[in-house]
């Protein structure tokens, strides 16, 4: 299940977050890869030891922790810190999985990565290339979305960055083991979620929708996993 969220953060807050990443230190985005990824990634990534860097990764979990459509597609059970990065021209990430165990910085936790979540914050026209290629049960989707616009989608796909021919790409990207591992569970349960919302706004009948809402929260029992 790929979810695009549209302005996760507004203008306003893409701009602050690119002022104050122009300030941070960057290094070779080799630094967190592993196994084969080591072969196809060309990026660099915010210092995740700066102070600006880890100032911005908790307002982005803050912001994550208290979004509704995030919360309803992902349930999250835990959320590895953000990672910011940049691609210029020609740097590019070719077709990877990312890593299904992951270990949290300087904590000594670790977390399954079950959905993972990329938020743009270059506008399109701020560069060519660089589309992420999702591989989905219907085969490739392309994205590329406006400055403060997300995109959700199993961990276990199949993805990439095509090379930056022009321009520069920036983005934040993050992990989550959910409560409820099956994507095809989560999936069901999202749906639901939307119609009972959806009924909601609609003024439909209490008891129709308390006798909805219960079998929302009595799947969500059955299936979670915490």
């Amino acid at each position: 299940m790929l979810i695009v969220i549209e302005s996760f953060l507004n203008a306003a807050e893409v701009k602050a977050y690119r002022q104050r990443l122009e300030a941070t230190a960057w290094q070779d985005g080799l630094h967190s890869a592993g196994g084969l990824n080591v072969l196809s990634k060309r990026n660099e990534q915010a210092d995740p030891a700066d102070a600006t860097t880890s100032e911005l990764a908790n307002d982005l979990l803050r912001r994550m922790g208290h979004h509704p459509t995030l919360v309803s597609a992902a349930l999250p059970h835990s959320i590895f810190p953000p990672v910011f990065n940049r691609y210029g021209v020609g740097q590019t990430y070719g077709a990877h999985v990312d890593a299904a165990i992951m270990q949290v910085p300087a904590t000594g936790q670790v977390l399954r990565s079950d959905v993972s979540m990329t938020l743009f914050l270059s506008e399109v026209d701020e560069y060519e290339g660089g589309e992420m290629v999702i591989e989905g049960q219907f085969g490739a989707q392309e994205v590329k979305l406006h400055a403060g616009d997300a995109v959700v989608y199993p961990s276990s796909s199949l993805h990439q960055v095509t090379p930056v021919a022009q321009g520069e790409r920036v983005a934040a990207i993050t992990w989550m083991q959910s409560m409820v591992p099956s994507a095809e569970d989560r999936a069901m349960l999202f749906d639901l979620d939307l119609s009972i919302q959806a009924l909601t706004r609609g003024g439909e009948a209490p008891d129709e929708l308390l006798r909805l809402t219960s079998v929302y929260h009595n799947l969500v029992r059955r299936l979670a996993q915490i």
